[in-house]
Parts: structure tokens; C-alpha cells; sequence
């Protein structure tokens, strides 16, 4: 009976979420938290809570693609998790590797157009877990309505010094002018790189932090960040739209700061800035507060009358 009603529960606050959202990321990242804890919470082996993230991973899938969300990036294997015990990495290897050939295979993939890539250092991986990888990207690289990044063997720091390394070897072989150096130089240098800039970050299992993981196209886009407690196996659809409600704040949040800080240059200059201030709040008028709207009308008004006359 209590989980009857615990699942109603569930269901009616996951409507009430469904009801709040008016918009979508583009691109959700989800470093997937907590599988190992999970397991030992339930006395089971770690390869078992590997597995019961993997039935997770999947219904996120689903609701990504029910929510028009473009592209989702799964943080499956860290540079780190080559430090754990060879036990371990087997069972983990032999994971990936069977959910990659069961994905690229998979009717609800190729119904739904989802086009699955690898992120990272990919030759680190053992060879079948690379076959695995290619037969996957081989399947679906003709498919462009969803993206699954896969993030295999990645490390946002090797990434950028990677990158670093290569640029600084081009300038020391004449190839690469300091002058020319620019966004596209580097990013040109980094791992596969996703489609789209990441606007969320999701992390289960309590610990707040990113852990390395995509720092440029994250972190440079300013993604918002959604922490919550349940371990990866444990996540619901309630916590994915609460994730979704957190952007959505974090995005009206940035509008209204772009509006004041514009509105705050209109006021102060009558320069070369002018034009550009306005065309800002033009665009971010209406996230600014009610009160703060009629006071901005009425300055026009009064510019207007002092023009007139």
C-alpha cells in the first residue's frame, strides 16, 4: 500500500513539474554518480550496480527524447577510473562494451534517429571495447535527430593540456602565428568535441562538484548545475524535471542580468556603447521585473517629450 501511494505521490508531483516547464536545454551532460555506493548500500557487487545505472541510463534517455531535448552526454569512464582495481575494470569494459553493441542495435535508436558518438581518449580503452565504439558511431553516424555522446577515458584537464601542447607545437614549427591563436585553434585540438555547448550539468550521489568534466563546453557556456542525492540507480524522472527547473531559473536569472546591466549602461553613457545597450534590452526587456519595466516605459515617454520639444 505505501508504495502504491508513494508512486501517486510521484506521479502527480512529476505532472506539476511537467506543467512548470515552458523550455529545454539543448545539451544535458550527467555525470553518472553513486553506482558503487548504491551496490554496497544493497549488498550487491559493484559489476550488479553498474548494471542497475545502466537501466537508468536508459530511461534518460527516453525522457530526453520525450522532452525535446537535441543531445545528452553521459560521463561513463573518467581518466580516473583506470586507477581501480583490474577486477573491476574488466567487469566495467565488459559493461560498456555490451551496452554499445546493444544500443547501436537497438530498434528504439534507430526509430528515433540517435546518433551515439565516443568522447575521450579513446585508444587508452582496450581493443573490444574500441570495436565497440566504432560499430556503434558506424550504425548511427547517418542519424542527426538525437546525439548520445558517450564519455569514455576522458579527462577535462588532459583534454586542455593536451590541446596546449599541440598549439605550442605548432608555434614552434612555424605553422601556428601567436597572432593567429583564437577559439577555433584550440577547440580544433581538443577531443571529439560535442554538437552543441552544454547548458546543464546534472551529478547524482551528493557530492557537488563536476569532477573534470567538460570544462570547456561547460564552464565556457556558463551551464547551470543541478546536484542531488539519490545515487545514479536511483534517479527518477521527479529529479530529471527538477534538474530541467533549475535551468530554466538559472536562464531567467541571466536574462534579467543582462537586461539591468544594459539598462544600468543606457543610463550612464551616451557613447558608442548606446546602440548596443539598447539592442540588449530590447531583446531581455521582459525579464526585468514588473516595477522596473513602468519605471524603464516612463523614461522613454520622458525622452520622447524632451526630443519634441
Amino acid at each position: 500500500m505505501r508504495e502504491w501511494f508513494g508512486r501517486r505521490v510521484r506521479s502527480g508531483y512529476e505532472r506539476l513539474l511537467r506543467r512548470e516547464i515552458e523550455g529545454v536545454p539543448t545539451h544535458i551532460a550527467v555525470i553518472q554518480d553513486g553506482n558503487r555506493r548504491y551496490a554496497r548500500q544493497n549488498g550487491d557487487s559493484a559489476t550488479e550496480g553498474h548494471e542497475h545505472g545502466a537501466e537508468t541510463t536508459e530511461q534518460v534517455l527516453e525522457w530526453c527524447q520525450d522532452l525535446g531535448i537535441e543531445e545528452l552526454t553521459l560521463y561513463t569512464f573518467s581518466t580516473e577510473n583506470f586507477d581501480r582495481p583490474e577486477d573491476q575494470l574488466e567487469a566495467l569494459f565488459d559493461l560498456i562494451e555490451g551496452k554499445l553493441r546493444e544500443f547501436a542495435d537497438a530498434e528504439r535508436v534507430h526509430d528515433n534517429g540517435v546518433c551515439i558518438r565516443a568522447l575521450g581518449d579513446i585508444d587508452r580503452l582496450p581493443e573490444r571495447v574500441r570495436d565497440a565504439v566504432d560499430y556503434a558511431e558506424g550504425q548511427t553516424e547517418e542519424y542527426d535527430q538525437f546525439v548520445l555522446n558517450i564519455a569514455l577515458a576522458y579527462g577535462g584537464r588532459a583534454e586542455l593540456l593536451s590541446a596546449a601542447q599541440s598549439v605550442l607545437g605548432g608555434v614552434e614549427d612555424g605553422a601556428i602565428s601567436p597572432d593567429e591563436i583564437d577559439i577555433e585553434t584550440v577547440e580544433n585540438r581538443l577531443y571529439e568535441r560535442p554538437v552543441r555547448d552544454v547548458d546543464l550539468i546534472i551529478r547524482t550521489g551528493g557530492d557537488e562538484r563536476t569532477s573534470n568534466f567538460l570544462p570547456w563546453y561547460a564552464n565556457g557556456n556558463e551551464a547551470a548545475v543541478f546536484f542531488c542525492t539519490p545515487y545514479w540507480p536511483e534517479f527518477r524522472k521527479v529529479d530529471f524535471l527538477r534538474a530541467i527547473r533549475t535551468y530554466e531559473h538559472r536562464q531567467e536569472s541571466w536574462r534579467t542580468a543582462r537586461a539591468r546591466r544594459a539598462l544600468a549602461l543606457l543610463r550612464a553613457t551616451g557613447s558608442a556603447e548606446l546602440d548596443e545597450a539598447k539592442s540588449v534590452l530590447r531583446r531581455f526587456r521582459d525579464a526585468l521585473p514588473s516595477g522596473e519595466r513602468e519605471r524603464l516605459d516612463a523614461e522613454e515617454f520622458d525622452a520622447d517629450d524632451r526630443a519634441a520639444d
